[in-house]
């Protein structure tokens, strides 16, 4: 598990531009933290990475935004917030969808409806800034957080103690 402070939205936009450079074709990825704890800025700032131009919608309300990447290829942005149960998911048309990248935010109210994540990222609150903690799902995304790495953008820290 990395470990990961985020001084300012800049470094949380940092982390989601470094993540769309090393990510693996297909990535699943769930977006854990509370309301503002910076989710949504990191799927925006990871979807332009990405090419996308043009208005990034927060998936709030819609539930899922598709993004179009190259000919043959979309990212899904997925906010689960809203949703009862897992089964209403079966009417967003996913099981189909083929997706180069999902970015699911609430994924735990999807439950066994999504696939495994690949990487989950944890935002939190940290006084000014944030904290993101970093921990693979699968044998790819452990990989993937090797290929990482840390730089000047991305300072690991120590994991609090309780």
């Amino acid at each position: 598990m990395s470990v990961l402070a985020l001084a300012d939205e800049a470094a949380t936009a940092a982390l989601g531009q470094r993540l769309a450079r090393t990510a693996p074709h297909g990535a699943v990825v769930y977006l854990h933290g509370e309301l503002g704890a910076g989710k949504s800025t990191l799927a925006r700032a990871w979807l332009r990475a990405l090419g996308v131009d043009g208005t990034i919608r927060s998936p709030t309300y819609t539930l899922v935004e598709r993004y179009p990447l190259g000919q043959d290829a979309e990212a899904l942005h997925l906010d689960l917030y809203r949703i009862g149960a897992p089964g209403e998911l079966e009417y967003l048309g996913l099981d189909e969808s083929g997706a180069a990248l999902w970015l699911v935010e609430w994924p735990e109210r999807g439950g066994d409806a999504l696939p495994a994540a690949d990487l989950h990222v944890h935002l939190e609150l940290d006084g000014a800034g944030r904290r993101a903690r970093l921990a693979p799902g699968t044998g790819d995304g452990a990989r993937w957080l090797d290929r990482l790495g840390d730089g000047p953008d991305l300072r690991p820290t120590a994991e609090p103690q309780p």
